[in-house]
């Protein structure tokens, strides 16, 4: 949806260029610019929403605990048996 609004922007910048009234032309370059900033608008929206991570591969706060008791079982076993 968001190229729609660089097509029509283009669209207005040409009309502008070829019109002879100069209201038409500065109402055309102001569409023109309006249309351009909302095609900005549309493309960082789309990468925005397109970089978001997924939410069912996040870990509970109680898979969370559980993870850090085994990562310090584990760490106080290195702690009394060094290997050689």
């Amino acid at each position: 949806m968001h190229w729609l609004f660089l097509l029509l922007a283009f669209a207005a910048m040409v009309s502008g260029f070829l019109t002879t009234s100069m209201a038409v032309l500065s109402a055309c370059i102001v569409a023109a610019l309006v249309l351009f900033l909302l095609w900005v608008l549309g493309m960082y929206q789309t990468h925005v929403a397109g970089s978001g991570r997924d939410t069912t591969a996040m870990i509970d706060p109680a898979e969370l605990r559980r993870l850090r008791e085994l990562a310090q079982e584990r760490r106080a076993e290195e702690a009394k048996d060094p290997p050689p």
